[in-house]
């Protein structure tokens, strides 16, 4: 398999077509826009915490078995005023709680969440985006981050300027650099599942690769 090519405005833009062209994908994204930015826009009452909890976990395969006690973690949070402040330190805050005694970490649904509140705020994370990051760390130096930085989203939101920055993609939102490394690292990283666009999360196939 070829290695990655080197970021460049054009090349972005090549996968944002690419990402245009996603039908299911893009329905699926315009559903959770619908619902977290028209029908529950805050997080103030349980039903609509636990709705965007459970859709998000349904449409991207989170493996969150108890959306309930979730849903009760990010109430009590009381979380608009530091969304509303792009407060970073929330992902992780969000990210970790017990169930049954045990500690859980959902960080990557925990950027998921607040990225479909404040999308050009929130960049996501999940493993394709961790491999792409460390590819171009390893090939060109762009960051001298350690693997376990990308699980501190305060960091996470730094490599990824620095990566915006190096590379002079400061025309492209942090959404759109976050869909590139998404589908760009789906295509050169893939997971030993049958031709098809898998899922932000598990592999799960989703749409069909155009």
């Amino acid at each position: 398999m070829p290695e990655p090519l080197t970021p460049s405005s054009s090349l972005v833009s090549e996968y944002l077509d690419k990402w245009e062209q996603l039908e299911n994908y893009k329905l699926q994204e315009a559903s959770l826009g619908l619902l977290f930015h028209g029908l529950c826009p805050e997080n103030k009452q349980i039903e609509h915490v636990l709705l965007k909890v459970s859709t998000l976990n349904d449409f991207y395969n989170t493996n969150i078995f108890d959306t309930y006690s979730v849903a009760k973690h990010i109430l009590k949070k009381d979380i608009d005023a530091q969304l509303g402040a792009n407060d970073y330190f929330l992902v992780n805050d969000i990210a970790k709680i017990s169930i049954k005694g045990k500690t859980r970490n959902f960080y990557s649904f925990a950027s998921k969440y607040c990225s479909h509140h404040k999308p050009n705020n929130y960049p996501i994370f999940d493993s394709f985006i961790e491999k792409m990051l460390l590819h171009y760390k390893s090939t060109d130096r762009f960051n001298g981050f350690n693997k376990g930085d990308l699980k501190n989203y305060v960091h996470f939101i730094e490599i990824i300027k620095s990566f915006q920055s190096f590379y002079k993609l400061e025309s492209f939102s942090l959404r759109q650099i976050d869909n590139f490394l998404w589908l760009a690292g789906k295509e050169w990283f893939p997971r030993n599942y049958k031709r098809g666009l898998t899922n932000r999360s598990t592999g799960r196939v989703t749409a069909a690769r155009p």
